[in-house]
């Protein structure tokens, strides 16, 4: 990446938890497949943002084994970490540095506000911690560091880069321009990928019905039967309408997967039932996920290659982080590193 005060491109942000298993067909679509297109555009820092996955709690060897995974996952997508910044946010001590004091800048009814907030307190209701409340601050810092003009986010993510603006507003109101204030970028088509089973709700790696969700590293005859198993309704009818929240989804996952538009998906199957569309969406999944799944396990097996990526991304990215801990430090009255 250039440098920022000389590069016209504009710096694009985001991250991935790794958390869980491993990402769902929607984190796929909806984020991780769209990154190494941003590459050529603009100057992207992409994260695997294992700081945020803390807020819940974690088994320690299986998050390094995913926080690792999350990193291959990234590189198997396309990102390239000789045109991107690609990093674990945990080695970049600035991240929890500037949290704290955008903590101090974040009012206590924005943070309550926070949708996230509420549906993961109502999932954890044995472990309501401060982290989960003040996140978005985390969040905020994550964006803010490296001056990100675009933050990728789902259409349900739009309120976190929002709270980041309003922080920053804040701050320079106070302190004079410090923060570049982010916008959201979000992807025309596949930003949101609805659960198999409860199409009304996103498709998420924490659902407890197993039919619900694709995962990236299912195999090709799992893949098949979740979508045969997909909830569609009565019609039969391979075509997108009001209410029809079930084959409106498989549309769009077909669709993407084939390479083709929603009405070209529906000229395709005109005349066709269920059964069909269902194999065949299947199928399409399957054989988009096949060369990034093979592409990830080979990854794994070179730890040494991971190591190297870790490293190198670490230290780009906390010297661009540097540059904006210090100016903040400085004029919150902060002395300076010996």
């Amino acid at each position: 990446m250039a440098d920022q005060t000389t590069d016209k491109k504009k710096i694009v942000l985001s991250g991935i938890q790794p958390s869980g298993a491993q990402f769902t067909l929607g984190n796929y679509i909806g984020a991780i497949r769209n990154w190494a297109a941003l590459q050529e555009q603009f100057d992207c820092l992409y994260m695997v943002a294992n700081l945020h996955s803390l807020t819940v709690r974690q088994d320690p060897a299986a998050l390094r084994q995913n926080s690792l995974r999350a990193l291959a996952m990234l590189l198997a997508a396309g990102i390239d970490p000789e045109k991107s910044i690609l990093f674990v946010q945990s080695q970049v001590p600035a991240h929890a540095e500037l949290a704290w004091i955008l903590d101090c800048y974040t009012m206590f009814g924005e943070l309550s506000r926070m949708t996230q907030f509420k549906d993961k307190s109502a999932k954890n209701a044995d472990n309501i911690n401060a982290g989960l409340f003040t996140y978005p601050s985390l969040m905020a810092a994550d964006i803010l560091l490296y001056q990100a003009d675009l933050v990728p986010v789902g259409a349900d993510q739009k309120q976190h880069v929002e709270i980041a603006r309003d922080i920053a507003v804040r701050f320079n109101g106070l302190y004079g321009e410090t923060f570049r204030l982010p916008e959201p970028y979000i992807p025309a088509m596949g930003a949101k990928i609805m659960s198999l089973q409860e199409p009304e709700r996103k498709m998420s790696k924490s659902d407890p019905n197993p039919n619900a969700c694709i995962y990236v590293m299912d195999k090709q005859e799992d893949i098949v039967r979740k979508l045969k198993r997909a909830v569609t309704d009565s019609e039969a009818r391979v075509c997108r309408g009001e209410g029809r929240l079930g084959i409106n989804n498989l549309i769009a996952i077909y669709a993407i997967a084939a390479g083709i538009t929603p009405e070209e998906t529906e000229a395709r199957f005109e005349g066709k039932g269920y059964g069909d569309f269902k194999l065949a969406c299947g199928e399409a999944v399957a054989e988009m996920l096949r060369p990034f799944r093979e592409r990830v396990e080979d990854l794994m097996k070179n730890r040494d290659y991971l190591e190297q990526v870790q490293r190198r991304g670490a230290e780009r990215a906390a010297a661009l982080a540097a540059r904006t801990l210090a100016k903040v430090q400085k004029k919150v009255g902060l002395l300076p590193r010996p």
